[in-house]
């Protein structure tokens, strides 16, 4: 046999391997995702009623830095929940903008108006030693939460008035210690839908989202927009206090309630949770600067070997797409299966199955920002964060190599 007959057969194999491996992967996710619950489905009245009490039912912690055009429009939201009683507990973390101002000028509207909600506003002017930015304002938060749920959000999420008591009867009915209310974004082009599904597709393979609730498994799940976690498991697991370099904060904390031992679950609702996370179709490069060398604990090796495998999933099903033959059919059953994926997870992304024709430009923005996100991070010896350089070596140190 010639060499390049071998190299065309190997190619070929190749290709295939692929494709079955993506149409698993596909048909997993939508025997999967269909069993994560809907909150949006939900009747009220099948779900169990909240617990009587003085206090307040839930404590929503909001850490924002420089978030003066959106901090306004999230307390406001929270203020206008309903069925619940809640405690804002909002961070003004150092901000050099007026977020401050907006929270205090919303704090006194929300005294003044006698309703059932409070909102109180904690101001920091300095940074402590040994910490990041983020993960010491929700510490802060949490150290004066007194509700038996502590909620952890952003300053640039919108919350629908029923969806705060929808996720938190859902969580006592379920017996959950920590539930992620998937956010829907709020996107404006079809080139940001094109990103956001790539984006959900290439981590549905390390994070499937229906085996979150399975103790058994090893996936886990945390997200920044919307972390509701029992107050008393926060606690026993150390609280950011335990997180104080850590950039992912928000997965992280999944991975020790995970890790824990403690019931996590995932649930959906489209609408109820909203934020305009992905600014433009390029703006995943400018949050992979942050979070993508992070994300593989800052390993120079797994962040290449992750790097090389994505390329190959770019690359080899539109080679074998222009190659014909019998290549030809592994590369649109490629193609085929990320369409059906898509499908899968339309409740989280919204996206058409058609879009999975912008896969491979999408998927190669990401591979960019990845590589990127180490170069810069290596270059700087530390990652910049909200105008903080925080230093390679220590970030290393605290972050451990599990997920």
């Amino acid at each position: 046999m010639s060499t390049t007959s071998l190299a065309a057969q190997t190619f070929v194999a190749l290709n295939w391997l692929l494709a079955c491996a993506c149409l698993w992967h596909a048909v997993a996710a939508l025997r999967g995702m269909a069993t994560l619950p809907d909150l949006t489905l939900m009747e009220a009245a099948a779900l169990p009623l909240l617990s009587g009490g003085d206090g307040p039912d839930l404590t929503v912690v909001v850490p924002a830095c420089n978030e003066e055009k959106s901090i306004e429009a999230t307390l406001r939201s929270l203020l206008g929940s309903a069925g619940l009683r809640l405690e804002v507990i909002a961070v003004n973390d150092r901000s050099t903008d007026r977020t401050g101002q907006r929270m205090d000028e919303v704090a006194a509207e929300a005294a003044a108006s006698g309703g059932v909600h409070c909102l109180r506003v904690i101001h920091i002017r300095e940074l402590p030693t040994g910490w990041l930015g983020k993960p010491h304002a929700m510490a802060l938060g949490a150290q004066q939460a007194r509700a038996p749920w502590i909620l952890f959000t952003d300053g640039d999420v919108i919350f629908r008035p029923e969806a705060l008591e929808l996720a938190l009867r859902h969580v006592e009915g379920a017996k959950a210690d920590h539930v992620v209310l998937v956010p829907t974004l709020i996107l404006k082009t079809v080139a940001e839908t094109a990103m956001l599904a790539a984006m959900n597709y290439l981590g549905g393979w390390t994070v499937r989202l229906w085996k979150v609730a399975d103790p058994r498994a090893r996936d886990f799940i945390g997200v920044g927009g919307f972390n509701l976690i029992r107050r008393e498991v926060y606690e026993r697991l150390g609280g950011f206090e335990g997180l104080r370099m850590e950039v992912l904060d928000d997965m992280r904390l999944g991975w020790l309630v995970k890790r824990g031992g403690y019931q996590q679950q995932v649930a959906v609702g489209p609408g109820l949770v909203r934020i305009r996370w992905l600014q433009g179709a390029l703006g995943v490069i400018r949050l992979a600067e942050k979070n993508g060398f992070a994300a593989l604990r800052y390993r120079v090796g797994l962040t290449l070997l992750a790097c090389l495998v994505l390329a190959a999933l770019i690359v080899l099903p539109l080679l074998a797409i222009a190659a014909g033959g019998l290549a030809l059919g592994a590369g649109l059953l490629t193609y085929g299966s990320v369409a059906m994926a898509y499908w899968a997870n339309r409740k989280v992304t919204a996206a058409s199955p058609w879009l999975a024709v912008l896969f491979a430009p999408a998927a190669g923005v990401v591979l960019y920002a990845g590589l990127r996100s180490m170069l810069l991070a290596l270059v700087r010896r530390g990652v910049d964060w909200r105008g903080t350089r925080y230093q390679l070596d220590e970030l290393r140190r605290h972050a451990g190599r599990g997920w």
